[in-house]
């Protein structure tokens, strides 16, 4: 990791600690999530508790404590998709890739994200990957959706991800 990227962090805000969420903002940018040892370097160099920076970094959902996987996957977890079946969803996600909601899966392949609405409740349930949305999903689709972006094992083939209607292409 680069303290020397700190440094130029902590001196663009002229060293303001009252700027820290946009240091951190420019910090995640850089490295895709918030290293430990750089959030260290920002509170030395602000002379601010590292407590502080931690409260920042878990108070603020848009920052993340850890890498994201190669594939971003939000699972609506909203009334209706709740109500039909959302999570079944989930638990069927988190038993086939050994995560839990807001964890990244060991190989970094997939992040799992559940999240109260995502204002497409007439096609619940929805679940959203890379941005692309799927509606109507069940346990079984949801597997094979992921599944079509998981690398090929050995003598095995995924299963081809079933085209949605919404945001489509």
């Amino acid at each position: 990791m680069d303290r020397e990227l700190v440094t130029q962090i902590v001196e663009r805000y002229e060293g303001d600690s009252g700027m820290l969420i946009p240091m951190m903002q420019d910090l995640q940018a850089e490295y895709g999530y918030l290293p430990a040892e750089q959030l260290r370097a920002i509170a030395e160099e602000l002379k601010v508790p590292l407590t502080r920076v931690y409260g920042v970094a878990m108070f603020y959902s848009s920052f993340r404590l850890s890498p994201k996987g190669a594939h971003e996957v939000t699972l609506c977890m909203g009334t209706v998709c709740y109500l039909k079946g959302a999570p079944r969803i989930s638990e069927a996600i988190c038993q086939e890739y050994g995560i839990e909601p807001g964890g990244t899966t060991a190989d970094r392949m997939f992040t799992l994200q559940a999240v109260n609405c995502v204002g497409a409740c007439a096609l619940a349930p929805v679940m959203i990957v890379d941005g692309k949305y799927y509606d109507g999903v069940t346990p079984e689709s949801a597997l094979g959706i992921l599944g079509a972006l998981t690398p090929e094992v050995e003598g095995s083939v995924a299963a081809p991800a079933p085209q949605s209607k919404a945001g489509g292409s």
